[in-house]
């Protein structure tokens, strides 16, 4: 029975993680813990994407200043229109509702419907390198006669970007069970 403790502290001791086996002990403290961790992930995932597009948010006023300093007033409308897209974009992805809810949140959201957010998400960060690609492609056709569709490219892009995100929202706010 004396060695008893030593057993006890023993095993602690030799748990890697000591605070998650005392978790282990608490009902419901284990699952509370891996959701937070889901929703910090998430959180971290939508700052990421948003970073990636107002990257190339700022690349595209960058090319405006250049244009008006050379100039090509006549596209800066043009490239205007994708640079707000892009931005609002950016700013609807970090005010996102989070990909798991918790118990007292009005969204619900299960395994299946945070499977196909996640499936947006990733979809997300490819358009993201499609619109580096396209802003690439302004880049290379300033001064050329496909500097317009150029353009047009990346404000069709940027539109397609806001309609992955609109679907991804109706996973969102779609209540379990009706989507159809």
């Amino acid at each position: 029975m004396s060695d008893l403790p030593e057993q006890i502290a023993g095993k602690v001791v030799g748990d890697l993680d000591p605070f998650k086996k005392i978790l282990s002990y608490i009902p419901g403290f284990k699952g509370y813990m891996e959701r937070q961790s889901r929703r910090d992930s998430d959180k971290l995932l939508r700052d990421t994407i948003a970073n990636r597009f107002e990257e190339q948010w700022q690349r595209v006023s960058a090319i405006q200043r250049d244009l008006i300093n050379q100039g090509g007033l006549a596209y800066v409308d043009d490239l205007e229109a994708a640079a707000i897209q892009l931005r609002t974009f950016a700013d609807r992805i970090r005010r996102a509702t989070r990909g798991y809810s918790s118990l007292f949140e009005a969204t619900k959201i299960n395994q299946t419907e945070l499977s196909q957010i996640y499936q947006y998400d990733a979809a997300m960060l490819v358009m993201a390198d499609q619109v580096s690609a396209a802003v690439d492609n302004i880049e290379a056709s300033l001064g050329s006669d496909g500097l317009p569709a150029a353009i047009r490219h990346l404000v069709s892009t940027a539109r397609d970007c806001q309609r992955v995100f609109d679907r991804r929202e109706e996973v969102v706010f779609t209540p379990a069970g009706s989507q159809g």
